[in-house]
């Protein structure tokens, strides 16, 4: 299985690096207010699947971020639970040896 993964990586890197070699033309990018850039088309490619993998990252962490802040108010809420519990067994406790 290890080496089977092995060929497919070095057939993607084999795609991807003949896709570059084939796309070196040059390419304008034009933006707002007539500003210009010119860069070969496979950079810019590259420009834009990065950005785009930067906004995906992004987009996630915020996610991740607002489950970590809701784990940890329940862990605090289970706590208090908990301590909550152990109050009441202790005064159960002492009632029953009172």
């Amino acid at each position: 299985m290890r080496y089977l993964l092995w060929v497919i990586k070095f057939v993607l890197f084999v795609l991807v690096l003949s896709f570059a070699v084939k796309n070196t033309d040059t390419v304008t990018v034009r933006y707002y207010l007539g500003n210009e850039w010119q860069a070969p088309l496979i950079f810019v490619l590259l420009v834009s699947f990065c950005a785009g993998i930067a906004v995906g990252i992004f987009a996630g962490l915020t996610q991740v971020f607002r489950q970590q802040r809701e784990i940890a108010a329940l862990k605090r809420k289970l706590r208090e639970i908990n301590h909550r519990g152990t109050e009441i067994t202790e005064k159960t406790a002492r009632v029953i040896e009172g």
